[in-house]
């Protein structure tokens, strides 16, 4: 991994989803990829009831870096609620909501519901116009070893959110220390490598697979259940294709899911209610983090069985 670290979480087997945890207790998922994880969803269209915080939810959301600058991961533990979208920003005590969310806001919620009494915990780092590939986009790039600016990229700022959100140890205030235990991995990106780089999107299966085992490894759960957002193209060009090489890109999701026993491809579908060319509707960032938490808790079934833990699916 060149320069890059892995840094450790808790001890101990992951709990229950199924029952209620300690009140110093977190079940942690982490959220991460590009714009449509950073969330264009507009506050203003929400249903009625969404408007705010979730029980038993809480949201460490990383301040986005630039490659090869510091500052990135700065962020602060609060109860989630809409404001998490594009426009986010923290100085590592307060954090300035925006007027978008993404799909933290149902993923979190739908977990929540899916398991009454447990505590969650979610910590959130993208960036839009990202790539996994190296030199495929202008917007930044996660390649681990990357040397460039310093060897600052996004996965840095990544480790970094995650370092930062361990780093404190009292997340709900009430003075005593609290324990992230990892539950899962929601994975949001592809479409920078999909775009015009045939190299991105032909090396797109091997870099995710390399990504998600490295984040494993960083929260110390090689099961850890990953759930990827199929990318969806918008078709929004002259040949059918705003990203040239979508198809590829999808094809690696998918094959990537396949042989991963403990990774799930997440699909709402290619019928979006489009806010514009790259970024769905208010309600499909909805439909997609619920899609998410569903995903994730089968998962769990499956891959955390081994640490003591059974999940509650949900049955509606």
């Amino acid at each position: 991994m060149g320069s890059k670290t892995v840094f450790a979480v808790v001890a101990g087997g992951l709990l229950s989803l199924a029952s209620p945890l300690h009140a110093a207790e977190y079940l942690l998922f982490y959220l991460g990829g590009q714009s449509n994880m950073d969330g264009y969803g507009f506050v203003s269209e929400l249903p009625e009831g969404w408007g705010g915080p979730v029980e038993n939810v809480v949201i460490f959301q990383g301040r986005q870096g630039e490659d090869g600058k510091e500052g990135g991961g700065l962020g602060a533990w609060v109860p989630l609620q809409p404001g998490h979208g594009i426009g986010f920003d923290s100085d590592g005590r307060d954090n300035t909501l925006s007027e978008r969310f993404g799909p933290e806001l149902s993923l979190g919620r739908r977990l929540a519901e899916l398991n009454p009494g447990a505590r969650i915990a979610l910590v959130k780092y993208s960036r839009g116009g990202t790539s996994l590939l190296e030199g495929a986009s202008g917007y930044g790039n996660w390649e681990p070893d990357s040397e460039l600016g310093g060897g600052i990229n996004q996965y840095d700022h990544a480790l970094a959110t995650l370092r930062n959100a361990l780093a404190v140890e009292d997340i709900d205030g009430d003075g005593e220390a609290d324990t992230l235990r990892p539950a899962g991995i929601a994975w949001m990106q592809g479409e920078a490598d999909a775009y015009d780089n045939p190299v991105a999107a032909r090396a797109y299966r091997q870099n995710l697979k390399r990504m998600m085992d490295l984040f494993r490894a960083a929260l110390r759960t090689d099961d850890l259940p990953v759930v990827l957002g199929r990318i969806v193209d918008s078709g929004r060009d002259d040949d059918g294709l705003l990203m040239d090489y979508s198809p590829v890109v999808q094809q690696a999701q998918a094959d990537y899911t396949a042989t991963d026993r403990c990774a799930a491809l997440v699909d709402i579908g290619d019928e979006l209610n489009w806010s514009d060319d790259w970024h769905y509707g208010s309600e499909d960032y909805l439909r997609l983090g619920k899609a998410f938490a569903e995903a994730a808790a089968k998962l769990a079934t499956v891959c955390l069985v081994d640490q003591g833990t059974t999940v509650n699916p949900g049955t509606d």
